[in-house]
């Protein structure tokens, strides 16, 4: 699929996930030929159910059929909730989890490491702030940032 048929898949994948009151984490297509899958993680504040999982599955499929966005035939659909590891994509997730223990990875290596966790002290709209303990904070720009998930504490 191409990029631009991903984000307009993914823009209308976000308009039935907000109209049924839940909020599109992320939208994925991964594998090819008759092995790929279009992964949707969904989330709320108060959690997803199972039966938001199977309503979200249903509206994206018949739109999915429908508008057939999908281009090259077999796919799997699967949505779920992110997990107790759940990634921040958006900048309104860093904001949303200002205080989480969280893990990140850099595009590139800060002090011979691309991998930190810490908790998220601040975030700037442009810059996360990370309390790696009680002496030592990183500031990072979002865009070095690889990959972001909270940690779950045990």
């Amino acid at each position: 699929m191409k990029s631009t048929t991903l984000e307009q898949t993914r823009e209308i994948v976000e308009q039935i996930v907000t109209s049924a009151g839940l909020e599109l984490v992320d939208a994925l297509l991964l594998g090819g030929g008759v092995h790929r899958v279009f992964r949707l993680f969904i989330d709320s504040p108060t959690g997803v159910t199972h039966d938001d999982c199977e309503k979200i599955s249903r509206l994206v499929s018949e739109m999915l059929d429908e508008k057939d966005l999908i281009a090259g035939g077999a796919y799997t659909l699967e949505v779920s909730s992110p997990g107790v590891d759940r990634p921040l994509v958006k900048p309104a997730d860093y904001q949303r989890f200002l205080g989480s223990k969280v893990k990140i990875e850099l595009k590139e290596p800060i002090e011979k490491s691309r991998r930190f966790t810490g908790r998220l002290a601040a975030f700037d709209g442009e810059r996360i702030k990370l309390e790696i303990d009680a002496d030592k904070t990183m500031d990072v720009p979002l865009g070095a940032i690889n990959k972001a998930n909270l940690k779950y504490e045990w």
